[in-house]
């Protein structure tokens, strides 16, 4: 399914079965889970932990949240998310974050009524993340 989320939005994708080795790898690890949606599975949420400075526990990111296209709008996107923030508490996290690319409106407006937000409080302007590749 990740696979299938890059090649969607055009956006590069080692492929298959580097997903699957890199999955099975981080799997094995205490900071990394997936959820899977529906039976069999349709949707996918990945989730990654790290410690932090500014909360007692860690901060959860949610790296990728995809549902096959054809399914989207049955409320599996909204089913992982919620098991995503569930999760997230139940691990002690104080924040979770999540990425998404300005263009995206759909992705915007889905995590926003959900209550996620891109504006600090009291801040006029809203937070951009920024990124280097370093290979």
């Amino acid at each position: 399914m990740l696979d299938a989320f890059n090649r969607e939005f055009d956006t590069p994708t080692p492929g298959p079965r580097v997903l699957a080795s890199r999955l099975r790898q981080l799997l094995t690890g205490e900071h990394f889970v997936v959820l899977l949606g529906g039976e069999p599975a349709v949707g996918v949420a990945v989730l990654s932990f790290r410690p932090s400075l500014w909360y007692a526990g860690p901060v959860a990111t949610l790296d990728e949240l995809y549902v096959r296209p054809d399914l989207r709008g049955r409320r599996y996107g909204h089913a992982l998310l919620e098991a995503a923030c569930e999760l997230a508490r139940r691990r002690g996290a104080g924040s979770l974050e999540i990425n998404v690319d300005g263009e995206d409106t759909d992705a915007r407006r889905f995590y926003e009524a959900h209550g996620f937000t891109n504006f600090e409080p009291d801040a006029p302007e809203p937070m951009y993340y920024y990124y280097r590749d370093l290979d």
